[in-house]
């Protein structure tokens, strides 16, 4: 029951974020029309655009993205031992989750004070603009915890990611 209802809503984030992409292409295509060929430029497609794709990137990484679709530069990574590897992920995650985890408060105060704020043509709230950066900030913390865990608990984590040129494999 809890797994089909996160498949489920696993489904309808991949939906939204089709949405946003289909909707940010046809501005950016409008925006082509009108700038190009009528000559009459468009303010609102540019900033909608810059908004879309700012929620495509977060909304993505929090909601759709797979860890193990992560594109990672892990060159001297992959060259390492297991256990050196074991302890690069413990490590890095820490640093990472005590980051998010610090900015967090004062990235909810910035958030929740640029109410005040509208954007210059569409007149959205920067609070709407930017509040897709809280629930991001969690899924960097929650991958990141999650990557501990893997490290210290599980032997051999690329037998649970499927072993790829990106997954974290300690064998």
């Amino acid at each position: 029951m809890i797994a089909s209802t996160f498949t489920w809503l696993h489904r309808r984030a991949e939906n939204l974020l089709a949405l946003v992409l289909a909707a940010l292409f046809a501005s950016f295509l409008i925006q082509i029309v009108f700038r190009y060929l009528l000559n009459l430029p468009l303010g609102w497609t540019v900033e909608f655009v810059a908004i879309a794709w700012l929620w495509g990137i977060l909304f993505g990484y929090a909601f759709v993205v797979a860890e193990r679709d992560v594109i990672r530069l892990d060159i001297l990574y992959a060259l390492l031992p297991p256990l050196a590897r074991r302890v690069l992920d413990v490590v890095t995650s820490l640093i990472c989750i005590a980051i998010f985890a610090w900015t967090l408060p004062k990235v909810w105060d910035y958030v929740t004070f640029m109410k005040i704020e509208k954007t210059a043509y569409m007149k959205v709230r920067f609070d709407y603009v930017f509040s897709i950066y809280i629930p991001f900030a969690l899924a960097v913390i929650a991958r990141c915890a999650i990557t501990i865990w893997n490290a210290v608990v599980n032997p051999a984590p690329a037998e649970i990611a499927g072993i790829n040129a990106e997954a974290h494999d300690y064998d």
